[in-house]
């Protein structure tokens, strides 16, 4: 806009000039104005002081920006309502509606990242590509080996490799590659009061003990005896055979404890091989206290519910069985690795032995600070 010759203050004294008698024909040759410019000034400005003058100029300026203020907010009213169709969470889809505002209504792009909530710097974020080819394959590998695994489990196997990554990422790839499993949907059951199991303080302080049954590729049925440690769930045998009576079961107790000793409860169900006097009388013998859980009560042995679910799904379920001989060999295969790879979720990731060594260090560095404190007391 062209600047003006002449401020308020001067156009005043013109007219002041006028209004003492000078003539305007003199006038407008003096300061170099037209006749229609005065009588316009006049029209404007007449009668009016310097001070009223600045007064109109201001409100003519607020006047001017309210103007804009109203135009801009109707224009952004209306580019608002244009995108109002649109589905907006993601950056991604905020990016692409400050890319639609820019080009449509000519919005800088200050003004589009205000409107739809965009930091600039989001907006011109490019994503770098991450090169998951590595983690994809291996991830498809260990899916591969372990089918009953989850993204959590395969996710901390792939940590334990050196793959550092976080856990959203392996959720991605493990979803991208289609490995989701298939869960079944669980039953309404009668809701009941929830039964708070002891928790032991040592490890080989309580087991918990049970049967699982299946059959070999033939028909024939077998019986699997399964034992955990209740504190570090680690798996001290698993007995195949046809059948298990008390009296096998208690030799298989007297060769575990050659190897890790015995603990001072086991928890067991009303099953016959429990209960016969075969197996009360080496609990007498070897001073080991047998708890027998309600009848009807599974909830009561949880630890080991917990265990035959695992090793049902993952072991029973997921492989044929030639032979007895061969049920033997895979199902001891699968002990170990349960006992030595397998990330236990109550352990924090760790397997149950090395949850185990973890544990009894712990316990040898405290001794020495709880002696230290009684000697100080």
């Amino acid at each position: 806009m062209k600047p003006r010759r002449f401020t308020e203050e001067q156009i005043i004294g013109i007219l002041k000039q006028a209004q003492a008698g000078m003539k305007i024909v003199d006038l407008c040759r003096t300061h170099g104005i037209s006749d229609a410019t005065f009588y316009n000034w006049r029209t404007k400005y007449g009668g009016m002081e310097v001070s009223d003058a600045k007064r109109l100029k201001q409100l003519e300026d607020e006047n001017k920006k309210l103007k804009q203020m109203l135009a801009d907010s109707m224009l952004e009213n209306k580019a608002i309502k244009d995108v109002l169709f649109k589905k907006v969470v993601t950056p991604a889809a905020r990016r692409n509606i400050v890319i639609h505002l820019k080009e449509v209504f000519q919005f800088s792009e200050r003004r589009a990242c205000i409107i739809v909530g965009l930091c600039r710097s989001s907006c011109r974020y490019q994503a770098k590509p991450k090169n998951d080819n590595e983690i994809r394959s291996r991830l498809r590998e260990l899916a591969e080996q372990r089918r009953k695994f989850g993204a959590p489990r395969l996710h901390t196997m792939l940590r334990r490799e050196g793959h550092l990554i976080n856990h959203k990422r392996t959720e991605r790839i493990y979803k991208e590659e289609g490995l989701s499993l298939r869960r079944k949907k669980s039953r309404k059951r009668i809701s009941h009061l929830r039964v708070v199991m002891d928790r032991p303080e040592r490890i080989n302080q309580h087991w918990s003990m049970d049967f699982v049954s299946d059959s070999l590729y033939n028909g024939r049925r077998f019986r699997v005896l399964t034992v955990v440690d209740d504190l570090s769930r680690e798996c001290p045998v698993l007995e195949v055979d046809h059948s298990l009576t008390g009296q096998r079961v208690s030799r298989v107790l007297d060769r575990v404890s050659m190897v890790r000793g015995l603990p001072e409860v086991i928890t067991v169900d009303n099953g016959p091989e429990f209960i016969s006097k075969a197996l009360d009388l080496w609990a007498y013998e070897r001073n080991v206290k047998l708890r027998f859980i309600q009848p009807g009560k599974p909830v009561q042995n949880a630890y080991i519910e917990s265990f035959n679910g695992k090793f049902r799904d993952e072991c029973l379920n997921d492989n044929v069985f030639v032979s007895l001989h061969s049920a033997q060999k895979i199902i001891e295969t699968w002990r170990q690795d349960y006992n030595s790879e397998r990330p236990h979720s109550s352990l924090n990731g760790m397997a149950p032995t090395e949850f185990a060594r973890t544990f009894e260090k712990e316990q040898k560095t405290e001794k020495p600070k709880q002696e230290l404190v009684l000697l100080k007391g």
